[in-house]
């Protein structure tokens, strides 16, 4: 890997990119919606075990 001189970084240009008029207003964002549920009930017994299994589940809408 070589090393970047000051000569090199004074070459470099910039660009702004175009704006993207496929998107509505402009606007591209993501909802996420994430749950982890799991319940696990051992009451008034003896000598039981209660199991719990976790139910998990995500949803992205993108606008």
């Amino acid at each position: 890997m070589t090393k970047l001189t000051l000569t090199d970084l004074t070459a470099e240009t910039v660009e702004m990119l175009p704006s993207r008029e496929t998107l509505f207003f402009n606007f591209n964002g993501a909802l996420v919606n994430a749950t982890n549920v799991s319940y696990a009930v051992n009451a008034a017994t003896i000598l039981s075990s209660a199991n719990s299994a976790a139910l998990q589940s995500i949803h992205i809408s993108q606008g």
